[in-house]
This record gives C-alpha cells, sequence and structure tokens, in this order.
C-alpha cells in the first residue's frame, strides 16, 4: 500500500525557519483522535501495572502532570504515529533522510499541574553550541491547546540562543504558549526553549504525545534494545527497526562521504 504524500507548505516551513515552530492542523479526525485518547489513557494504567509511575517529581512540581514512557511498547497504536506519513514529511524536512526516534512519551496535564523546569530537547543530548537543528519534536494534540489547561510555553526566538548564557535573563517569565486543536501537530525543533504550561481550568485535561527525533549520529534518548519488548521488536519491519537503532550498523552516515572519497 502505497502511502499518501504530504508536504509542508510554504508558510508552514518559513514560520518552523523563522519562530522554531509551527501547526499543521487536523491530521487526526475527530473519531480518530477520541481513540487514540482512550488508548493513551489505557497506556498510562498498564504503565502503573508494569510498575512505571507515571509521576516523576525530579520532573514535575505536583502529580497533576501524568507522564506515559515507552509508549512504543504500550500499543500498537503509537508505532502508527510516529511513523505517521506527516509526521515523517516534517522530520524529513528537517533533518534529512539519516534519522533517529529518540523518544516517544505523552503527559497529561489535569486541573491543578504546573510547569516543569525551562528546557531545550536538543540541550538534553547534546553539549552546546547548539548552531544547528539536529532534532525534532512532533507534538500530537489530542485535546484542544490553550494557554489555561496546560498549552506548553515557550521562550520566543529562544532556537536561536546557541548557549544557555545567551538566554535572556527573564527567559522564564517571557514566555508565550502554543495554542491547537484536537487532532492537530506541533513541530518544534529541538533547540527551542521551552516548559510545560499550568493548567488552571476547573475540569479540562489536556493531552500530548511527544514523537521525539534526532540525527543518526546522536545517541537516542532511549536504549530501544532495552526497553522495547521481545515481542515488541520481533514484530517491527526493517523501516521500523532502522529508525530504532536495532540493527548492527550505528554512526555510520556522517563519514560515509570520506570512506567514499578515499576509495574512489
Amino acid at each position: 500500500m502505497t502511502e499518501p504524500v504530504y508536504q509542508l507548505d510554504e508558510e508552514q516551513q518559513a514560520q518552523l525557519a523563522r519562530d522554531g515552530f509551527c501547526r499543521i492542523p487536523g491530521v487526526l479526525s475527530a473519531t480518530r483522535c477520541r481513540q487514540v485518547r482512550q488508548r493513551l489513557v489505557a497506556a498510562a494504567e498498564e504503565s502503573r501495572r508494569r510498575g512505571v509511575p507515571t509521576y516523576i517529581d525530579t520532573l514535575d512540581p505536583n502529580d497533576r502532570n501524568v507522564r506515559v514512557f515507552n509508549l512504543l511498547d504500550l500499543d500498537p497504536v503509537f508505532q502508527e504515529l510516529i511513523r505517521h506519513p506527516v509526521a515523517l514529511t516534517a522530520v524529513r524536512h528537517v533533518l534529512g533522510d539519516e534519522f533517529l526516534i529518540s523518544n516517544f512519551t505523552a503527559n497529561i496535564a489535569l486541573p491543578g499541574s504546573r510547569s516543569m523546569g525551562l528546557h531545550s530537547d536538543q540541550s538534553l543530548v547534546m553539549p552546546e553550541p547548539w548552531i544547528h537543528t539536529w532534532t525534532l519534536n512532533v507534538i500530537w494534540c489530542l485535546d484542544r491547546v490553550h494557554e489555561t489547561n496546560g498549552a506548553t510555553r515557550y521562550v520566543p526566538g529562544s532556537h536561536r540562543c546557541t548557549t544557555r548564557a545567551k538566554l535572556p535573563a527573564n527567559a522564564a517569565s517571557n514566555t508565550s504558549w502554543f495554542e491547537a486543536d484536537a487532532g492537530d501537530i506541533l513541530l518544534m525543533e529541538g533547540r527551542l526553549w521551552h516548559t510545560s504550561g499550568c493548567n488552571t481550568t476547573a475540569d479540562e485535561e489536556r493531552a500530548l504525545l511527544f514523537g521525539y527525533y534526532c540525527r543518526d549520529f546522536i545517541r537516542p534518548q532511549v536504549n530501544w534494545n532495552a526497553q522495547l519488548s521481545p515481542a515488541t521488536q520481533a514484530a517491527l519491519d526493517e523501516p521500523m527497526r532502522a529508525w530504532l537503532g536495532l540493527g548492527p550498523a550505528a554512526n555510520v552516515h556522517v563519514g560515509a562521504p570520506l570512506i567514499r572519497a578515499i576509495f574512489d
């Protein structure tokens, strides 16, 4: 079966380059979005059943942020999303063809949730200076996202800061926020500094999935060989095995042109 072709439009490409993020509307239908959200809630329960907590006190100031890790092992629907044609088009646009899946997690902000620490995702996997964009977050919005229900907050222009010292002194208090509808995707390049917003609503939950991708010379956040069960690994096709770094070859693409030049 041939996968549908998708391209970022010129406005999305321009905003991603200028602002470090952009929104792709309506990737999931309302029905599909509800189905995925239900599967996420079940995955959170299964994660706790396996003994993996959904509250991490080193990440969040209270237990109103529900975090779900190892999504790829919890439900096949998340494998479908991490390789969704729209997501992979965005990844290839930013990172090229030689990329890896670094992580895939979820965060459900319940009423009363508070913000985690300000960070950039690229700063978590490689040292400064951050001159190039080597990582990308594809954020799946399973609920409508707005300022008061825990929308991701970001520091405008911070993707141009090549070191932490170049961040404004008031960065944490000078953030804006993403707005999106359920079913939308948000693309956020890895150098953009951000944090989870506070959910100050009385009864709204905000569920997001974070598909994190990196160039293949960067070690992923997750050791998939150790994280994924044997049954899950056995069911993967060759593209997924390659994107998860499960094959015998590792960091080979950067040096390939040099090797060819030596022997040509």
